[in-house]
């Protein structure tokens, strides 16, 4: 009896996992998408209830079929995300099976292939698109004294709105779009600052998100200009500062502006049990803290394949992992491709790269 395998396993059934997975299904390709998720909607499942896109819908559409107008708004709110990408996934009778929470991804020479398990099932592959994301590998910086803190801390990956801060102390913790957006909801609610470490960045309001994925493109593909010390085209491959944190004036942070709360405080030197201490030494109790501070890829299921890098990447070209010619990723950021974290960009990643996959199929099987 032989071994069924797979043209390609694609470990991620979330929108980068369902803009590959559309190419895929275009070239009638034998394949099955894994998804450790009990639910369709990848990461957007778990975000807080009131977080908008950066951008309109028909910019925020993965490939083949458009994301329906937001009915509040020119931005879409998370819900509409969920409910189209759920309908994406039907319409396109995409092959996906849940839950199944990938473990290892190994080489199998007896076969000549790449081996998937979840610790139940074993799955093999001649190509496997890793596009876990990095919703479930969120960071925390170690500040002084965090573990020593008794109040709540929670990061902004488990936050699921204002209602449990009404009248509570908190601090909401980084420059970024969500530290902008929670904050400008909690502070309507809770008495509650913004604390960032240098002064946010805020995009004129005409800028939305297509803005931002263009500049990422631009920089990646050295298109950019700049003067600025970070720059360094000499490995496009690897992790890239492309500074696309400057904050989208979505309707709840422009409301916060407009009525003069989108204000920030410099970061505190160190925590206590029951607050922080500033720089200038004014010690401060606080009920809540809400880290805003970012993610890191999540990757650990292929570190029995010996190709992750130091900073936590893997070397790639077109998405192709260089270590591992049978690998490839989709969705992790600006590494793997230019601004691959977001809608937009899962789509056209997806569409240059897929390609480049289904070339390296037909010339090795």
């Amino acid at each position: 009896m032989s071994t069924k395998i797979f043209d390609v396993i694609v470990i991620g059934g979330g929108q980068a996992g369902l803009a590959v997975g559309y190419y895929l299904r275009r070239a009638e390709l034998d394949f099955i998408i894994l998804d450790n998720q009990q639910q369709s909607g990848g990461a957007w499942r778990h975000t807080w209830p009131s977080l908008r896109l950066f951008s309109p819908a028909w910019m925020s559409s993965l490939p083949g079929r458009l994301m329906p107008q937001s009915k509040e708004g020119k931005n879409p709110h998370r819900d509409e995300v969920l409910s189209y990408l759920a309908d994406y996934e039907q319409h396109y009778k995409l092959p996906i099976y849940r839950p199944y929470d990938v473990q290892s991804v190994e080489r199998d020479d007896q076969n000549d292939c790449l081996r998937v398990s979840d610790g139940r099932y074993t799955w093999l592959a001649n190509a496997v698109v890793s596009a876990t994301g990095t919703w479930n590998n969120y960071y925390i910086p170690d500040i002084q004294g965090r573990q020593d803190y008794l109040g709540e801390q929670r990061h902004s990956a488990h936050y699921q709105g204002p209602e449990a801060y009404k009248g509570k102390r908190v601090l909401v913790i980084g420059g970024g779009n969500s530290g902008a957006q929670i904050y400008a909801e909690l502070v309507q609610f809770a008495d509650a600052s913004w604390v960032t470490r240098e002064p946010p960045q805020f995009l004129p309001d005409d800028v939305d998100g297509r803005a931002l994925f263009d500049r990422a493109t631009a920089r990646i593909t050295g298109q950019y200009n700049s003067d600025s010390a970070d720059e360094d085209n000499s490995d496009k491959h690897r992790l890239v500062d492309i500074n696309v944190g400057n904050i989208v004036m979505v309707p709840a942070v422009k409301k916060a502006r407009d009525k003069g709360l989108l204000t920030t405080l410099p970061m505190f030197s160190r925590l206590t049990q029951q607050g922080v201490v500033w720089s200038d030494g004014r010690k401060e109790s606080i009920d809540a803290i809400i880290w805003c501070t970012g993610f890191e890829p999540e990757l650990e299921h292929l570190a029995p394949l010996g190709v992750i890098e130091e900073d936590g990447s893997i070397l790639n070209k077109q998405g192709q992992a260089l270590k591992e010619p049978r690998l490839w990723l989709f969705g992790y950021g600006n590494w793997a491709s230019p601004a691959s974290a977001t809608l937009i960009g899962a789509g056209r990643s997806a569409r240059e790269n897929v390609p480049v996959l289904l070339e390296f199929l037909s010339n090795n099987n």
